[in-house]
């Protein structure tokens, strides 16, 4: 690691805040759904952009909360750009869902514009797990791994506002 990587980690660090800590809930979450890997992760904003249109149009939709969920693989992951469903019936031809398991989670806020959400999982990745008392809960490959939360207020024209990563521990 250079001395700058080294440099840029200990800053993310810094503004990582302390986490909460919350047992999710099971939730059905229902979205599009999409293959990458560290090369093309870049491209999960297009995922979105097709996404976005359906948001408040979904039969069965909860709230107003989108959810951003990664599926570890062996070959990179999956990335699920959805919302919360009451059931998976009348959804869109092209939507998958995931049921989300219940699981005590470490929550972050991540502060800022969101073309920085991967410098907040790199923090939590690098810095905070290593020097919690916690370990990231891995399941088997495929299933949910940690999610993104997007609040009521997050705004995707600014790229701002309510924006949490929920990690799996135990």
């Amino acid at each position: 690691m250079t001395e700058n990587q080294t440099r840029a980690d200990n800053m993310n660090s810094e503004k990582l805040e302390a986490p909460r800590f919350e047992d999710g809930d099971t939730k059905l979450i229902a979205g599009l759904r999409g293959h990458y890997t560290n090369e093309t992760m870049r491209d999960i904003p297009a995922l979105w952009q097709r996404f976005a249109p359906y948001i408040g149009k979904i039969p069965g939709q909860v709230g107003h909360v989108a959810y951003g969920v990664c599926f570890p693989l062996s070959d990179g992951f999956d990335y699920l750009a959805g919302v919360e469903v009451l059931s998976a019936t009348e959804l869109p031809e092209a939507f998958n869902t995931v049921t989300m398991p219940v699981q005590r989670y470490a929550v972050f806020s991540h502060r800022g514009h969101i073309s920085k959400l991967q410098d907040t999982c790199n923090a939590i990745e690098r810095e905070w797990l290593p020097r919690s008392q916690y370990a990231f809960v891995h399941g088997l490959p495929g299933t949910p791994g940690f999610f993104e939360r997007y609040g009521e207020s997050f705004d995707p024209q600014v790229g701002a506002g309510d924006v949490e990563v929920w990690v799996p521990i135990k």
